[in-house]
């Protein structure tokens, strides 16, 4: 069995999304004219049309207003990195929903929502701070 994963994600409009994601600096584009391919490192996210993703799934999509369905949480090399990235966001279109901040003495990290309310968050972990068990 392969051991690649694909996430399949619903979006209101797949060319603003992959405008927004090319902005805050992950790689987006078109395939096809319905959807798009998102790469995050060595992971493949699928835009697709709110509708096309309700008829393969057979149900209807989260309000991302009022509940969230899963937080994607990508590992930042630096403190820095996370705060440049979240100002990114925030100049693409984002809601930051948790402003950078250190968490144990540890993380530092930020939290997002895109353009469609899916969720996110931005973490680096100084591993010479970790405590050790």
């Amino acid at each position: 069995m392969s051991q690649d994963i694909w996430i399949n994600l619903p979006v209101k409009d797949v060319e603003k999304s992959t405008s927004f994601f090319n902005e805050i600096g992950f790689h987006a584009v078109s395939v096809g004219n319905e959807r798009a391919k998102l790469t995050i490192g060595q992971t493949t996210i699928l835009l697709f049309p709110d509708a096309a993703f309700e008829k393969f799934t057979g149900s209807t999509i989260t309000d991302t207003s009022h509940s969230a369905e899963v937080i994607f949480s990508i590992g930042a090399d630096s403190r820095e990195e996370v705060d440049a990235f979240i100002q990114k966001v925030e100049v693409a279109g984002g809601n930051i929903f948790g402003k950078p901040s250190e968490n144990e003495g540890w993380m530092y990290g930020a939290g997002f929502s895109d353009l469609d309310g899916h969720r996110w968050n931005l973490l680096y972990m100084d591993e010479s701070k970790m405590p050790k068990r």
